[in-house]
């Protein structure tokens, strides 16, 4: 059985994300190139960043199509963060709304990739 472990972003400027990814997950990367940056995430995910204009093959579009979410447990987790990352002045597309899933935010990362905040699936 195969399973997915890493996740991909094509940025602009590899350096420049690691910085707010650094800041963003408390962590530092565990492998750093020129045009390549990636991060240990727990469950054994990777994330990696790389350099747009590098990208082989080159993809046909960008844009924010999808998103990458962070299920945060606990009674007003997902608020708690919010004030955090509003207060690390981190850029903020959509403020803090229910919605039919629960209490979420998105902010968005240097390159506009949506990080999604939510609630845990229950």
């Amino acid at each position: 059985m195969t399973s997915p472990n890493l996740i991909i972003l094509y940025v602009r400027d590899p350096a420049e994300s690691a910085s707010f990814y650094q800041a963003l997950l408390g962590r530092d990367p565990v492998a750093v190139a020129p045009n390549f940056v990636a991060f240990a995430l727990d469950g054994g995910f990777t994330l990696g960043l790389w350099r747009l204009s590098k990208v082989a093959p080159q993809p046909s579009a960008i844009g924010s199509r999808a998103e990458i979410a962070f299920m945060i447990p606990g009674e007003n987790g997902v608020s708690r963060l919010y004030e955090d990352w509003r207060n690390r002045r981190m850029p903020i597309a959509q403020d803090l709304t229910d919605l039919d899933f629960g209490s979420t935010f998105v902010v968005l990362d240097p390159d506009g990739h949506r990080l999604r905040v939510c609630e845990p699936d229950k």
